[in-house]
């Protein structure tokens, strides 16, 4: 057997004629406008949903191996998404080296313990990059994705762009402590709804799906309290025909403290857009969906103490995340 990676997390590989991977986490063949290149640069002025899905968050590759040394050739773009984070190579679980990602091509050569040992890469959780080789100086053999798949859609608290890798965002934590299949749909500044977003989900197998609703909403003024509802009833809908029994859990948005209260362009505070997501989702009366209240997994005193700005949290928030939702993000018996 080979040592060509099994990744997953994605939906759409693409390469190009230099064998340059590009990993969708929807697929662009879906899009209806033509990007301009590989780094999800879009015609449309200010759309940015296509860089972000270009985005490899939450891909990943695992191999058991007795090399000594893996090589990774990678490339990362500029542009809209410039700023690239780490590539993190884990040993048995365990952080073992976190590279930094240059702009342009380059190759990271990480050293390894005596094997045999597992060996996971996991690719940028933010900035455009794209991969062509993984090479080992002795054997490896790649190892299939383990464990039920999760697919968890949501804005950039999801993305975790500034989590200190990509091992490290609050899906991921969740994902390895359970030992699940990551699907990550998070994207950033671009968590508004879209159909393409609801089909990606319907259309991938999966055991548990949550979804993360309601900042960007409410910071891109994109429903009204009259629409909101009904938006959030028909994105689980289109969800559901695919996964008619599988749970789904609705977060709704975290605490804001310095927003709270605000009235966005529509008229509509934090509160009232937990209030549509809520009533959008209860309006199904589905058995197997479950409601969380963003403001029971950070408190408004540790929001202020862990964020970055008004909305993100720092890294140590998103651990903190992942503490407050592993034990709730549950699969059936």
């Amino acid at each position: 057997m080979g040592t060509e990676p099994l990744w997953t997390g994605y939906r759409f590989r693409e390469v190009d004629a230099d064998g340059w991977t590009t990993f969708w986490r929807l697929d662009p063949r879906e899009q209806p406008f033509e990007l301009t290149d590989w780094t999800g640069n879009a015609e449309r002025p200010g759309h940015r949903l296509w860089a972000r899905a270009a985005t490899p968050a939450g891909v990943r590759a695992r191999w058991q191996t007795s090399a000594t040394s893996v090589t990774l050739e990678i490339r990362g773009a500029g542009g809209l998404d410039a700023i690239v984070a780490p590539v993190d190579f884990l040993i048995g679980g365990v952080l073992h080296q976190r590279c930094e990602v240059q702009a342009g091509e380059q190759r990271i050569r990480v050293e390894l313990p005596p094997g045999p040992v597992e060996l996971e890469i996991w690719l940028p959780q933010a900035g455009a990059v794209a991969v062509r080789e993984v090479a080992f100086d002795g054997d490896a053999v790649p190892q299939p994705p383990a464990g039920p798949r999760w697919i968890t859609y949501g804005s950039s608290i999801s993305q975790c762009t500034g989590a200190y890798g990509p091992s490290e965002t609050w899906p991921a934590l969740v994902a390895r402590q359970h030992q699940w299949d990551l699907v990550m749909l998070g994207f950033a500044g671009e968590c508004h709804l879209d159909p393409i977003a609801a089909r990606t989900i319907r259309d991938t197998p999966a055991r548990l799906i949550s979804l993360c609703l309601g900042i960007n909403i409410y910071g891109g003024e994109t429903y009204s309290g009259r629409t909101l509802p009904g938006q959030v009833e028909a994105f689980l809908s289109t969800v559901r025909e695919g996964h008619p029994h599988t749970p789904i859990v609705v977060i709704t948005p975290l605490p804001a403290p310095n927003l709270e209260g605000k009235p966005n362009g529509l008229g509509l505070t934090l509160d009232d857009i937990r209030a549509c997501v809520e009533l959008g989702a209860r309006t199904r009366q589905d058995p197997d969906l479950q409601l969380i209240d963003g403001r029971t997994v950070l408190s408004t005193e540790e929001a202020q103490a862990l964020y970055a700005d008004d909305v993100h949290p720092g890294p140590e928030g998103y651990r903190l995340i992942a503490e407050r939702l592993a034990p709730l993000l549950t699969l059936p018996l």
